[in-house]
């Protein structure tokens, strides 16, 4: 039985005719860039989330970076971000013109750990960016708490976690701003890329707003250095389509990590880590296994698919320079050398997800 680790193309199969009418209304409007669809997408969003403002931007790589930016971060300054995360986290701190000061992961988690924040900080550090990596919610009130205390601003890179919860809360509505997204790969993904920014400071977003379109406060008006950073009409009419179905998605992927945990229960495999004031949505199901280069050589011997995210940590890459790598961050090194994210998307059957546990278990048996 092959079992894909995405199939991006089904969500587009369920929803065809939804998706060619909204493509072909933009195609026919004439109007392809910063218009009506992006301002009804940037609404709905934001009743979603339950906040403010929205802003659309090109990529999640944007939203971070336009997030900092915004807030005045930039040269001499320095951010606190998790090494265990994808590059471009840090990579916008830098595009920024600020440093990036990396902390280590919580253990026997994934996720940013509170003492090596603290750990991390400095007087030049005027952020923190809080990652919920693979869809699973920051346990973020120390966080909130660390950041109060030092007249930091706290951003939340929501990139995975679009619908996750803490507290009976949103992420990306609990810091300064959120980032988000919409990578075709995402649990709400476009076809092609795009991000998002919210917030509840109207003069935040009006500034992001400014930002996002060459500093521009009219036609040919520029009151700052800004970028190209707006998202396709195109690009917000497919969101829009498919952010009603967000909720029933995210209960599918929760439903099959559920099965995934009951099915490897007592294998070698250490499970995601659970946590009773959040809610995941298991943008990937990730396992520590101490056997991982072994165990994914053999589901693919079986015509299983799996990934690693992410190889080598970001206090590890040589973009940061040898300064940066020689910080030990044993945890973020741990991950990094053990995890492996098991295939897990709406579509998936329940099938599917007993065969790659049976697999697993021969693996281990065998």
């Amino acid at each position: 039985m092959k079992v894909a680790f995405f199939d991006i193309a089904a969500q587009y199969r369920a929803l065809r005719y939804e998706i060619d009418a909204a493509v072909r209304h933009v195609l026919e409007s004439g109007r392809y860039s910063n218009a009506t669809e992006n301002a009804a997408f940037e609404k709905e969003l934001g009743a979603y989330l339950g906040v403010r403002e929205v802003v659309a931007v090109n990529s999640g790589t944007d939203a971070l970076l336009l997030s900092l930016k915004a807030l005045g971060i930039g040269a001499d300054d320095e951010v606190i971000v998790p090494s265990f995360t994808f590059f471009a986290t840090a990579e916008a701190v830098c595009l920024a013109g600020a440093q990036p000061r990396f902390a280590d992961c919580a253990n026997g988690a994934f996720n940013i750990d509170l003492r090596s924040v603290e750990d991390a900080f400095s007087p030049k550090v005027k952020a923190v960016i809080a990652v919920h990596l693979y869809g699973q919610p920051v346990d973020l009130a120390p966080i909130q708490e660390f950041c109060a205390a030092r007249n930091l601003h706290l951003i939340e890179d929501c990139a995975q976690a679009l619908g996750a919860a803490y507290r009976g809360r949103r992420v990306g509505t609990l810091g300064v701003a959120g980032a988000f997204s919409f990578y075709p790969t995402k649990n709400l993904g476009a076809c092609g890329d795009g991000g998002a920014i919210c917030c509840d400071d109207p003069e935040l977003a009006a500034h992001l707003r400014r930002l996002r379109n060459h500093g521009r406060t009219s036609a040919f008006s520029h009151s700052e250095i800004g970028i190209n950073s707006r998202l396709d009409e195109i690009q917000a009419a497919i969101l829009r389509v498919k952010l009603p179905h967000l909720d029933h998605w995210n209960a599918r992927r929760l439903a099959l990590a559920q099965r995934y945990r009951i099915g490897l229960q007592n294998t070698r495999c250490i499970l995601p880590p659970g946590c009773n004031s959040s809610t995941s949505v298991f943008h990937h199901f990730a396992v520590i296994h101490p056997q991982r280069n072994a165990l994914r050589a053999f589901l693919a011997e079986h015509d299983v698919e799996t990934a690693i995210y992410y190889p080598t940590p970001c206090h590890l890459q040589s973009a940061f320079g040898n300064g940066v790598n020689a910080l030990s961050l044993p945890q973020a090194e741990r991950n990094a050398d053990h995890m492996l994210a098991l295939p897990i998307y709406p579509e998936l059957s329940d099938i599917a997800i007993d065969h790659v546990v049976s697999l697993v278990r021969a693996f281990e048996q065998g």
